[in-house]
């Protein structure tokens, strides 16, 4: 298998990157990939940074509130926040997410 190209997902380590979101990161050359499962009632607070970010409900019920704005996300939705633009989410149930950063997110390659 080239490894340059191929990978297993189960190979990448699971990092808690805040309390109870719990991370499989990828990084490319154009983006940053974060895979994230996150315990109910489990809570980001509002941040804002330079990359624009797509953020996918794949299983379970966010919310996610922008620019002060809550909207319940649930399986099936997608958001796409802006760069620089204040935002922060709770699970409201278990959840399995997929956050997509453009540029790549240079702090979670430190984590």
């Amino acid at each position: 298998m080239d490894t340059s190209i191929f990978h297993h997902f189960n190979d990448i380590e699971t990092k808690e990157i805040a309390p109870g979101y719990h991370s499989k990161i990828i990084h490319t050359a154009a983006n940053t990939i974060n895979f994230i499962e996150v315990d109910a009632g489990s809570e980001v607070p509002p941040h804002q940074h330079i990359h624009e970010q797509c953020a996918f409900v794949l299983e379970g019920q966010f919310q996610l509130t922008v620019n002060g704005i809550p909207q319940l996300m649930e399986k099936g939705m997608f958001a796409i926040i802006p760069p620089n633009v204040p935002h922060g989410g709770l699970a409201i149930t278990d959840c399995k997410l997929i956050d997509l950063f453009s540029p790549p997110r240079e702090d979670f390659k430190l984590l």
